[in-house]
């Protein structure tokens, strides 16, 4: 819909890019020579290992402390399982269970050949491989059957009751009503849990647990309602946090076609160690990649700290930092569902003139990525009707900038959960804008020289001068100085920094290359 209304500099694109590309490249050194214990436990769930002990202790959990604890961890939990396979003949599952009950010490069995090692947990890792890739080509087949995907923005609604089987009557009423994509959004403070709980849940504060068995559910509901009403509804859910890659796995396995899954996130807004996140965002974008799944960024969280005016470069060069790790991950610009948010003070003169020039620029500079764009929550009051009116300014720049994926905005935001009734009329708002502005875009210019171009460049102008900034520093160094968001985290601090380790020379994880570089 756009091409270069903006009258943009290209040439510091290109710069802002190549900026972002070196910081990217930096700290993948550092991502390339370690691992985390949540990507120890996602190779675990790759390869066939679920339920819990009998403390209600995930198995994957167990089996990685086990060898943190009495072994040597540096050498990767792929090696000891896949030894364990060819010393005993058992399956993953039936090792890591005979370990939780004691019965079995992997650390003090006799060392096979790394080459049959490798080659007994790949004959598994190929199977698991086989089935996620089967996942993609059945959303792939669905979507056809249906009569392909719909043009414009697809309407992105949530549901968080802590209820699973609630959660269910909202996305089935929400669907009905005209949603393309259910979020169920996490239960608070589960970002921060070193453990995926397990099987279906029926409580939660503020949102839903995200387990394997949640995704099954809220996945089967979905394809049934979309044979009801002719069309593929789409799944999101969160891997960020602490079992970010754990997630990616699980949802890679269910069929779940959107994430969050932002690089920085987890080290700004929930105090997660760097060295942790870094680590941990790798290997859930190559699964990501790998699944199909479209991810979201979370530059929107910037304009909830900082001014949505002042900072607005910060969140571009985030969109160009959060690019260069998905696309050392595998994962293609098609699947960057790249972040950003309706957040300017309404009082502000000519706001939607800024927020209009934001929306196109990103639309611009990344022409291939379904963006991701967020509705207006720091400044709604309370005032449902100020906040209605708030929300079509929203829409109208959704549909003029083709905005790909849009989380609708609620009326009663900052009043209450949405009410089936709120959807409804989020959802009637959004349509009757995007059919009466359906070709606005294409057919409007903007003035050369105007406010929204003579902003657009100020904007880009900053956020390349603030990569180049970032590349002298380094990524940790950057973080260290609170210059995203105004947030401040130290290198050393934060939560999970026990789980990250140094990999030995041997270690391997076999997905990495069955994922990255395999065929899609």
């Amino acid at each position: 819909m756009s091409n270069n209304k903006l009258d943009l500099n290209w040439d510091l694109v290109v710069e802002a890019r190549e900026s972002a590309k070196k910081i990217v490249a930096d700290s993948q050194v550092f991502i390339d020579s370690h691992s985390t214990v949540t990507v120890e436990r996602t190779i675990c769930r790759l390869l066939g290992i679920d339920d819990v002990d009998a403390f209600g202790v995930p198995l994957p959990n167990a089996i990685v402390d086990f060898v943190k604890e009495n072994g040597n961890i540096t050498l990767g939990i792929a090696k000891y399982i896949g030894n364990a396979m060819l010393e005993t003949g058992l399956s993953p599952q039936e090792i890591a269970e005979k370990v939780a009950k004691k019965e079995l010490d992997i650390c003090k069995m006799k060392w096979h050949d790394d080459f049959d090692i490798q080659l007994e947990i790949n004959r598994i890792a190929v199977q698991t491989v086989e089935r996620i890739r089967k996942n993609r080509e059945t959303r792939e087949s669905m979507i056809a059957g249906y009569g392909g995907d719909k043009t414009g923005p697809f309407l992105y609604i949530i549901v968080a009751t802590g209820n699973i089987y609630e959660d269910v009557v909202q996305a089935v009423a929400g669907a009905r009503q005209g949603a393309d994509i259910i979020a169920v959004i996490r239960t608070t403070g589960q970002s921060l849990l070193d453990y995926v709980p397990y099987g279906a849940t029926s409580e939660g504060f503020g949102g839903t647990f995200a387990t394997q068995e949640n995704f099954r559910i809220m996945r089967n509901a979905l394809d049934e309602v979309g044979k009801e009403l002719g069309r593929y509804i789409r799944l999101c859910n969160y891997c960020s946090g602490l079992c970010m890659p754990e997630i990616a796995a699980m949802g890679a396995l269910e069929r779940l076609d959107v994430m969050l899954n932002d690089a920085l996130y987890g080290i700004l807004f929930r105090d997660i160690n760097m060295q942790r996140t870094l680590c941990d965002q790798f290997f859930s974008r190559v699964i990501n990649g790998f699944a199909g799944v479209i991810i979201n960024t979370g530059e929107d969280n910037y304009l909830t700290t900082a001014d949505a005016f002042e900072e607005a470069h910060t969140v571009l060069a985030s969109q160009f930092i959060n690019e260069q790790y998905a696309l050392v991950a595998g994962l293609p610009e098609e699947q960057m569902g790249l972040g950003h948010a309706f957040e300017m003070d309404p009082k502000l003169e000519n706001g939607f003139l800024y927020e209009l020039a934001q929306a196109e620029m990103a639309r611009e500079i990344f022409p291939k990525a379904p963006l991701k764009y967020m509705p207006p929550t720091k400044f709604m009051t309370g005032n449902i009707f100020k906040g209605h009116i708030q929300d079509a300014l929203f829409n109208i720049i959704t549909i003029t900038t083709n905005q790909r994926l849009c989380l609708l905005g609620m009326l009663t935001e900052a009043i209450h959960t949405p009410f089936l009734a709120d959807r409804a009329l989020s959802i009637e708002n959004a349509l009757y804008i995007f059919n009466n502005l359906k070709d606005f875009g294409n057919d409007i210019e903007f003035k050369k020289g105007g406010i929204m171009n003579t902003r657009a460049e100020e904007v880009l102008e900053k956020a390349a001068s603030l990569l180049k900034e970032i590349e002298g520093y380094g990524i940790f160094t950057t973080i260290e100085k609170g210059i995203f968001g105004g947030v401040k985290r130290p290198k050393d601090g934060g939560k999970g920094l026990a789980g990250v380790f140094e990999k030995d020379s041997t270690y391997f994880n076999p997905f990495i290359p069955l994922m990255l570089g395999g065929d899609k």
